[in-house]
């Protein structure tokens, strides 16, 4: 339990935009802050004060601003979040400090979102440090229901509810009346107030642990290289669960931009979801309902293995990607002590207890590892240690997560992430092929990287000068399995010249919706591949009209019987011959449509 406090600092926000239940949800900025103290004791009330905030780059004038400018002390207009902020602490510090020493003070207000919607979002978004009273807080209604359960509290003034609670006796349980606070002594008590939690736990998960479907949301549209840390950046002033923050990881074990992210209450998680389409840095994030069931796919773990090395707290995860298959702990030891300048050395936390390599069930390596170090700056160093070399491989190094080591070693000991590539159709058909050999005509885009939402158009304008070198039906979009854009898109060009320069001018430029975008020259061949995983000809190309010729007869009939039906061939385990590149179908089958454009 803890004390009941000597004061209450009644905090009013309002921002630019929506208020009232929708306080926050627009992503405006603060522009008012409004606060009294109440002194519980002597229930007497302070003078109410008041600060403007103007934003940092405004549009108005001087003499539009001095309108907003009152002659009053406790009334001030300020420019910025962090001069509003330090005004506000200067004077309630300076206010307390006159009521003597021994005082304690905490925030009240009306709701959470003041606090949790509107303060610590746009301070997060600012890189700005929130002084520690910010970080808990009293509800006033909902310590009002503590007194009154039995009331609705929507249609209820702040001021009303504040007198009912400060003054009505502790044990009435009725509906209160305008004169019920007249007389009596005994006032509400307030104690364990709300906590803000200022740092985000890492942890792990059971698959047998039981997730309530009314906490969990999915996050889309992530930076790839976004961390838990970031996630809980982004949902600053609610409280993630420990370890509830997960990253989602395709079929090639990479982060595809999506993230699950577990709450403490379902409270937390309807004001998650008032953020849909708020910012981080210049991409903005959906944020959609899911289920436990969802989170424990990609956060639950069950083996022991991976919990004993998790078991340590506080400790940074950095994952190696692209590990010699004979590469050792004491070689990874020795990559991360040496080092000069900038690169120096960086000690593994638990020596070869802190690295955990990732295998196949057959115990086969991946060339995957994780390892662990003592803080953040040791962290850093070693990243600082990307694509060195180890034997005759460099080595790709990122930050990562509890969740993504469970994520990871789930994928790669239930089943291999690709399978075995089955014998491919060329090497049985003497003629014809169904795949191309390589070497072809790249005379194609590939663009990677696009929004979920862009469309023809902002491809177009995207692609400038170069749209007027597209061939008729050349504009192919692809969907993933669940039909949604999978943020790759493939354009025919009229020559491999034009769609080399194309890819020259516009490769990494910012176009489509602030992001930048990768664009590569490939071939109609390599389209076709990673569209149809290279098991049939893709009906996308251009012109319509594409089309095959008959398949002849492989081998004679009476020999038909000495072989397997072909559909055991190919998928009997054989290796590839030399030359032809591999799109595994199994792994991620794409879709696409094609634009008509131009006509």
């Amino acid at each position: 339990m803890t004390a009941q406090v000597d004061y209450l600092a009644v905090l009013f926000t309002t921002t630019s935009g929506a208020s009232g239940d929708l306080l926050g949800s627009d992503e405006t900025e603060l522009e008012q802050l409004v606060w009294q103290l109440v002194d519980l004791k002597n229930k007497k009330l302070g003078k109410v004060n008041e600060v403007l905030i103007r934003p940092e780059h405004s549009d108005l004038t001087e003499d539009c601003l001095g309108e907003r400018e009152d002659s009053e002390e406790s009334v001030s207009t300020v420019t910025g979040l962090e001069n509003a902020i330090n005004q506000f602490h200067l004077r309630l510090t300076n206010e307390v400090n006159s009521l003597g020493a021994g005082t304690s003070v905490c925030v009240c207000t009306d709701g959470q979102l003041h606090i949790r919607q509107v303060l610590h979002p746009e301070a997060a978004g600012k890189n700005l440090a929130l002084p520690e009273c910010f970080n808990s807080f009293f509800d006033l209604r909902k310590e009002f229901r503590k007194h009154f359960p039995s009331v609705d509290t929507k249609s209820l003034e702040v001021q009303y509810m504040a007198e009912c609670i400060l003054t009505t006796e502790k044990h009435s349980k009725d509906t209160p009346s305008k004169d019920t606070h007249s007389n009596d002594t005994h006032s509400h008590t307030f104690s364990n107030p709300e906590r803000v939690t200022e740092k985000f736990e890492s942890g792990t998960c059971s698959k047998m642990e039981r997730v309530c479907d009314n906490t969990v949301i999915r996050a889309r549209g992530l930076p790839w290289q976004s961390s838990d840390q970031d996630i809980a950046r982004f949902f600053r002033g609610l409280n993630i669960a420990k370890g509830g923050a997960a990253l989602c990881l395709n079929a090639q074990g990479r982060r595809n931009g999506e993230a699950m992210v577990r709450f403490i209450s379902e409270e937390h998680r309807d004001m998650a979801l008032q953020r849909h389409k708020h910012h981080m840095g210049n991409r903005y994030i959906e944020v959609y309902k899911a289920t436990g069931e969802d989170f424990l796919k990609i956060a639950g773990g069950t083996s022991s293995e991976v919990a004993l090395f998790l078991s340590r707290e506080d400790q940074v995860i950095v994952r190696m990607r692209g590990l010699p298959f004979t590469a050792t702990p004491d070689q990874v030891l020795a990559f991360f002590s040496q080092g000069e300048g900038p690169k120096e050395a960086c000690p593994v936390s638990g020596d070869k207890d802190g690295i955990l390599f990732v295998r196949f069930p057959d115990g086969r390596p991946t060339g995957d590892a994780f390892v662990l170090f003592a803080s953040e700056e040791h962290a850093q160093c070693a990243l600082r240690k990307h694509k060195d070399i180890l034997g005759k491989r460099y080595i790709e190094l990122f930050k990562s997560t509890a969740a993504e080591v469970q994520q990871v070693l789930n994928r790669y000991t239930s089943a291999p992430l690709i399978p075995v590539a089955p014998a491919p159709l060329v090497s049985m058909l003497p003629s014809v092929s169904l795949l191309p050999s390589p070497g072809g005509v790249r005379d194609c885009l590939r663009l990677r990287g696009l929004p979920y939402t862009a469309t023809i158009e902002d491809i177009l304008a995207f692609l400038g000068e170069y749209t007027h070198d597209i061939r008729p039906h050349g504009v192919h979009m692809v969907v993933n399995q669940q039909g949604r854009p999978s943020g790759d898109c493939f354009i025919q060009m009229r020559s491999a010249e034009r769609a080399f320069s194309a890819s020259q001018r516009v490769h990494k430029q910012r176009g489509v919706n602030s992001r930048y975008v990768e664009v590569f020259p490939c071939s109609a061949e390599e389209m076709g591949l990673v569209l149809m995983g290279g098991l049939s000809p893709p009906p996308c190309l251009s012109p319509p009209s594409y089309s095959f010729p008959p398949i002849p007869s492989i081998m004679p009939a009476e020999a038909a019987g000495l072989f397997p039906p072909i559909g055991q061939v190919l998928l009997s385990p054989r290796p590839l011959g030399p030359g032809h590149a591999y799109y595994p179908a199994s792994t991620q089958l794409y879709m696409n449509y094609t634009a008509y454009y131009p006509r």
